[in-house]
C-alpha cells in the first residue's frame, strides 16, 4: 500500500506564502526506497487541466519548476523523513488550485498520487 498525504494548503492573501508538505508511506516508500523516486507537485484549477508545477530528483540534487512559478516556488525533500515540500512565496490569485503530490520511479509515469490540498489566494 502506498500513501502520499499532502498538507499545508489554505486561504492566503495575494503576496503571502504557504508551505505544502507531502508525506510518503507504505511498502513502496520505505526509508531505503523513497530516495529512488522522483517527486513532483502538480496543480489543477477549476476548468483547467492538471499542470506540473515542480519536480525534484530522488537525491534532491536536481529540481525544476514551471515558468509560471519560477522565482516564487521552491521544491525540496527530506529523504530521512520521506517528505517533499513546496515553498510558495509571493502567491497570486492565479495560483489558486488543488495541489497534488506525485511520485515516480526513474522515468516511469507518475504512478502514485496524493489526494490533493486546496490552495486559495485572494486578491
Amino acid at each position: 500500500q502506498v500513501q502520499l498525504v499532502e498538507s499545508g494548503g489554505g486561504l492566503v492573501q495575494a503576496g503571502g506564502s504557504l508551505r505544502l508538505s507531502c508525506a510518503a508511506s507504505g511498502r513502496t516508500f520505505s526509508s531505503r526506497t523513497f530516495s529512488s523516486h522522483s517527486m513532483g507537485w502538480f496543480r489543477q484549477a477549476p476548468g483547467k487541466e492538471r499542470e506540473l508545477v515542480a519536480t525534484v530528483t530522488g537525491s534532491g540534487g536536481g529540481t525544476g519548476v514551471a515558468e509560471s512559478v519560477k522565482g516564487r516556488f521552491t521544491i525540496s525533500r527530506d529523504n530521512a523523513e520521506n517528505t517533499v515540500y513546496l515553498q510558495m512565496n509571493n502567491l497570486k490569485p492565479e495560483d489558486t488550485a488543488v495541489y497534488y503530490c506525485a511520485a515516480r520511479y526513474g522515468l516511469a509515469p507518475w504512478d502514485y498520487w496524493g489526494q490533493g490540498t486546496q490552495v486559495t489566494v485572494s486578491s
